[in-house]
């Protein structure tokens, strides 16, 4: 079953259904949650700093404190609100805490010593910048060097788009509640949120709204994998065009039509568009080199892979149109992707495809497709890539911490795989590579983008756990990891019979 991903307005309105459906005390869920995995973190030590902020949020923390104080644990909390101007529920569990003997700090004691910080200041619900005594309590946390589990999204965080206010608590867990949201995922969410446990308070969330998002998760994206016949033959697994290499760039289309010919494509083909490219992949023979116009001629391939290394000559642009006007799937990237945003005949082709179109931009790609800037991308990653996907009738996956896949019907993915090692050249080249691969081999273009996007991730990581990168980690590596993981998961058992 996927795992669905709700904004924090698609929260509010599950919160309501869950009063509507009879859902009894969700504070009280909430807050025993808290406790219970603060219990486990604790691992036998006995102190804890609880930060309680002047909403629901801090009405958590306080249920928090009330269990751990009942299981003898050393409790101080904090509260930054006035009690006066709290939320019913939240009014109810200070009570609570008052009539357990709990007492309220208006400030961190300067001589406590704690073994763990439970942030219940903010939750999805702040829309400012932090400033103040706010603003100063966040730093202060940060510069504690203690654990920290955060409730629901660290104080600070854009619950939907993963940016600051300014600035967030860097929790060492969080403890979302109903379901994940997107800033939790993606933008700086992965430095701040640490490692991410949701609880559902009893309700099944896609039974009531149906989402829109999900995390992508490898028993989803490699149910498509099948092992392959022993009575194979290369033309069974598909044919793979990369057009690109513009002088200077050749390196880009080779990454490409490498990572194809490793993810398993029975042919691939590179056409390179300097005059003086190679005639011959010296460090790859298998890959086959050719013209532009020879490639266009071959009635045996099934699908292209348009723009690593092209670039923006008036050449790059005849071949860009010709393969926009195939039926054949379509993987657009790099400059095939920055030409779209100067020139209004080639996305009118785009956008009328028939074939499948997959567009993988980064973030200043995508900000020169929507006529928008870096900043504006990072700020709103979903919904840009939901935009993107509309506008041009395509698959999309908005590369980054997070990446974002999405379908023109409004659908969208989070992936969750991959390490900073991947912020070097010729990553996304190995990408395209990759989905065309998987494209050739029959999968549709969407599951081809899902398990690309999940597995190219999959590969950084698993040579991190080697001890290869993050620093000096090379897209080669990462095509070569890919392959291993591939044949790994397709192959558990090393006797394929």
């Amino acid at each position: 079953m996927q795992t669905p991903i709700y904004f924090s307005h698609e929260i509010r309105q599950l919160e309501q259904k869950m009063l509507e459906t009879g859902v009894a005390d969700p504070m009280g869920r909430a807050g025993q949650a808290a406790a219970k995995l603060a219990r486990e973190l604790l691992a036998g030590k006995t102190s804890v700093l609880v930060i309680a902020g002047p909403g629901n949020n801090g009405g958590d923390a306080l249920v928090a404190a009330r269990h751990l104080k009942a299981w003898w644990f050393k409790v101080s909390v904090v509260f930054t609100g006035e009690a006066a101007k709290l939320p019913t529920d939240a009014a109810n569990a200070m009570q609570l805490w008052r009539e357990a003997g709990g007492e309220l700090l208006d400030a961190i004691p300067a001589d406590g010593k704690w073994d763990l910080v439970i942030d219940g200041l903010f939750g999805i619900g702040l829309a400012r910048e932090l400033s103040g005594r706010d603003l100063e309590l966040v730093r202060e946390i940060n510069t504690m060097n203690l654990p920290v589990l955060a409730l629901d999204v660290p104080s600070g965080l854009d619950a939907d788009a993963g940016q600051t206010f300014r600035a967030a608590v860097r929790a060492s867990h969080t403890l979302t509640f109903i379901a994940l949201k997107p800033g939790l995922l993606t933008a700086y969410g992965p430095d701040y949120c640490g490692e991410i446990h949701v609880d559902t308070l009893g309700i099944d969330p896609a039974a009531l709204i149906q989402p829109t998002g999900w995390l992508l998760e490898k028993s989803e994206v490699a149910a498509a994998l099948k092992p392959r016949p022993r009575n194979s033959h290369k033309g069974m697994l598909g044919s793979v065009g990369i057009l690109g290499g513009a002088p200077s760039m050749c390196g880009a289309a080779l990454l490409a039509g490498r990572a194809a010919l490793k993810l398993g494509a029975g042919r691939v083909y590179a056409a390179l568009l300097a005059d003086a490219a190679p005639a011959a992949d010296m460090g790859q023979p298998e890959l086959m080199l050719c013209s532009p116009e020879k490639l266009f001629q071959l009635d045996h391939l099934n699908c292209l892979a348009v723009g690593p290394g092209l670039g923006q000559s008036p050449q790059a642009v005849q071949w860009l149109r010709q393969a926009l006007e195939t039926e054949l799937p379509l993987i657009l990237d790099a400059d095939a992707l920055n030409l779209l945003s100067i020139r209004d005949d080639l996305r009118e082709l785009t956008r009328s495809r028939k074939g499948g179109t997959i567009l993988t931009p980064h973030s200043a790609e995508a900000a020169r497709l929507l006529s928008s800037t870096t900043h504006d991308i990072q700020q709103e990653r979903v919904t840009s890539a939901v935009m993107l996907a509309k506008r041009f009738n395509s698959l999309v996956v908005l590369k980054g911490a997070g990446s974002i896949c999405a379908t023109p019907e409004g659908e969208w993915f989070v992936n969750t795989t991959g390490n900073p090692g991947m912020s070097s050249a010729g990553m996304g080249d190995v990408l395209s590579g990759m989905i065309a691969a998987l494209i050739a081999q029959r999968l549709t273009p969407q599951s081809a983008l899902l398990l690309a996007v999940y597995l190219h991730g999959a590969a950084a990581d698993d040579l991190l756990e080697q001890g290869i990168g993050p620093i000096g980690l090379t897209a080669t590596e990462v095509t070569e990891a890919a392959r291993t993981l591939l044949n790994r998961w397709i192959y558990p058992n090393p006797d394929i019979s």
